[in-house]
């Protein structure tokens, strides 16, 4: 099998410059050795699309095409930082190995169909691969980065400025045998290579040469400081088990067809983005990437979204992965477990409920966007829309196959009778604004696409309910959407009650079955969003500078927008005009074929937070309909 990616040269990487402000808190580095002057804070973070992915199914790391690590959160996904880099710059932490001198070329890809990352840089004196990976199945995460000769000989710089809390706690170090240890509160981290590693400028460095053939390795561990180092790992051992976990994981793959090779590396994606211990999923591993460069659409997406159940069982089923689908329901109804009137949008990966959001207000932000927030203030927002996509993920779990929870079912009556005297009221919807609440179309059409679901399982499967006060309710949430969410001026559905703007949501109602593709509300809608809503060919989420969301106007295209007019024009039969927007969609991956969660169409690059899990789940979703041409709850 071929490798995944591009030989891009590393063109695109922007150019250094001096900070415009003092991060804080102040520069004073990771040193087995005091340094004696600060250094100048010089580099800024890559391009979004510039970094890849790291991933051990407890946390993630984000590595650039320069070598890089300026992202990790340690012990869990939802950890602080100790590479922040990423939202500040490298006095925030950051561990880079790269040539020792400028200028080469640069290249990487995934090895194979696994999350294994080689970077191969390459000057007229020699050339040296950079594997990185997190070693699967281990009785800690580490981190594991091994130097590689290929050509001649090369000279290597390793530099690691190691900040915890997001750069704000300043470890203490100890020289150790092959390495050393860093400790701050209960955190600890040992580094352990072969090289030796000294202090400079408040960092911890090494330079060294590579030989063809000759291979070098570092290894960085997380532990709890109470307790004694992580032992050693085997390197090439930790490599090979590795490689072995993720290439069996993606044999499992039904991803045959033209597009097979971008819906796994999606669905690879995916699995990254899961917590093994849980199997709670989050919308990704970052926060605080902006939605618009120097904005304020910066939010922590380091949580598991109920919106995300149904697109995510949908698709691992369809894709042969049941144990996934499977665990991922088990979180669902963990989390939902409790009184009705509590349901969250979203939970902790153990589903915690507690999300308070706060700024961190010694980070700069990506290229200055600020706030960066920690948590989410969104969790306490009422989205009617999450009671139609956990009904929608159960009752796609029971006709999937999956084994029925006994109590699941109590649960979902009791979720629904709660609906029953919630549902006309107005909510924050699925976009989480935070400019007061309205009457969303869609959030209503996802109450009633509840209802549908609970009612077509009754029936099925002779569960005890009040089918008929169901039914009652599912036909007066139909009526009042007909009439009051429909704009005979646009012959479109629209955003909300009594406006006449549109919402990109508005796609997904032949999807849920509440009315079919060909009926001309449906096909008016699409339209009214292929003339409004266009933006270079892709899809606004709304028009944000006509919309009141509490937020400043200016973001950049929602990619799971544009997957969801590709899906309608899929239904609607038109192919050729579908297959053509998922081309240029998947044109916007980076050359590792990952996502964010915006594109923005003025500066061609990606924004928002990366990778995101949403993208991918509805990239994977748009391949399977266009192969078998069956949406999710369309077909009666």
């Amino acid at each position: 099998m071929q490798r995944e990616g591009s030989n891009a040269e590393n063109s695109d990487t922007p150019k250094t410059e001096e900070a415009t402000d003092t991060a804080q808190p102040p520069d004073s580095g990771l040193s087995a050795t005091p340094a004696k002057e600060d250094r100048p804070l010089s580099r800024l973070p890559l391009r979004i699309e510039d970094y890849g992915l790291l991933g051990d199914c407890t946390t993630a790391a984000l590595v650039g095409r320069d070598g890089s690590l300026d992202w990790l959160c340690w012990p869990r996904f939802d950890s602080g930082a100790c590479f922040a880099a990423l939202l500040g710059d490298e006095s925030n932490g950051r561990w880079h190995i790269g040539p020792a001198e400028a200028g080469g070329r640069s290249e990487r890809s995934y090895r194979d169909s696994t999350m294994v990352l080689e970077t191969r840089f390459e000057n007229k004196d020699g050339a040296f691969a950079l594997i990185d990976f997190m070693p699967m199945g281990g009785k800690v995460s580490s981190v594991v980065r091994i130097v590689e000769g290929r050509r001649g000989v090369s000279k290597v710089r390793m530099s690691m400025t190691l900040r915890f809390d997001y750069g704000a706690s300043v470890p203490w170090v100890e020289a150790i045998d092959d390495g050393l240890v860093a400790i701050a509160g209960p955190n600890l981290i040992v580094v352990r290579s072969s090289v030796p590693m000294h202090g400079e400028h408040y960092a911890t460095v090494a330079e060294f040469s590579v030989e063809e053939g000759q291979r070098v390795a570092f290894v960085m561990s997380y532990g709890a400081s109470h307790l004694a180092p992580p032992e050693p790992i085997d390197v090439d051992e930790a490599l090979r088990g590795t490689e072995a976990f993720w290439s069996e994981w993606a044999s499992r793959c039904k991803c045959d067809g033209p597009y097979g090779a971008a819906m796994l590396r999606s669905l690879l994606t995916l699995k990254a983005l899961t917590y093994t211990e849980t199997g709670g999923m989050v919308a990704a591993p970052t926060t605080s990437l902006p939605e618009q460069i120097g904005g304020e659409r910066n939010w922590d997406y380091r949580y598991c979204w109920i919106r995300d159940a149904t697109l995510t069982l949908s698709s691992f089923m369809r894709a042969g992965y049941y144990d996934e689908a499977k665990a991922w329901r088990d979180w669902l109804h963990r989390s939902l477990a409790g009184k009705p009137d509590d349901l969250q949008i979203m939970y902790g990966i153990a589903g915690e409920r507690w999300l308070v959001e706060c700024d961190v207000r010694w980070l700069r932000g990506y290229y200055g966007s600020k706030p960066v927030r920690v948590g989410n203030a969104a969790y306490q927002q009422l989205q009617l829309d999450v009671w139609g996509e956990m009904m929608g993920a159960l009752h796609l779990a029971r006709e999937g196959g999956l084994v029925h929870l006994p109590s699941s079912w109590d649960l979902q009556c009791a979720a629904l009778n709660h609906l029953m005297k919630i549902w006309r009221e107005p909510d924050d919807g699925i976009w989480e604004v935070r400019g007061g609440r309205q009457h969303f179309v869609h959030s209503k059409v996802m109450a009633w696409l509840a209802f549908d679901c609970c009612i077509r399982d009754a029936e099925k499967f002779k569960l005890d309910a009040p089918l008929d006060d169901w039914r009652i309710a599912r036909d007066e949430i139909h009526r009042t959407v007909c009439e009051q969410g429909f704009s005979a001026k646009k012959n479109s559905f629209v955003q909300s009650f009594g406006t006449e703007e549109l919402d990109a949501s508005l796609l997904l109602i032949p999807r849920t079955g509440f009315l079919p593709i060909d009926d001309p509300r449906v096909t008016g809608t699409i339209a009214a969003i292929e003339k409004e809503l266009l933006a270079d060919g892709f899809v606004l989420r709304y028009r944000s500078e006509r919309v009141a969301d509490g937020l400043p106007a200016g973001e950049g295209v929602f990619l799971p927008c544009s997957f969801w007019l590709a899906n309608a024009y899929l239904m609607q039969g038109r192919r050729e005009d579908g297959e053509a927007l998922l081309k240029r969609l998947l044109a916007l991956r980076n050359d590792l074929g990952l996502l964010s969660e915006e594109y923005d169409t003025t500066n061609h690059r990606l924004v928002g937070n990366f990778p995101q899990a949403f993208s991918h789940l509805s990239l994977v979703h748009s391949v399977l309909n266009l192969e078998t041409g069956q949406s999710v709850f369309s077909a009666r």
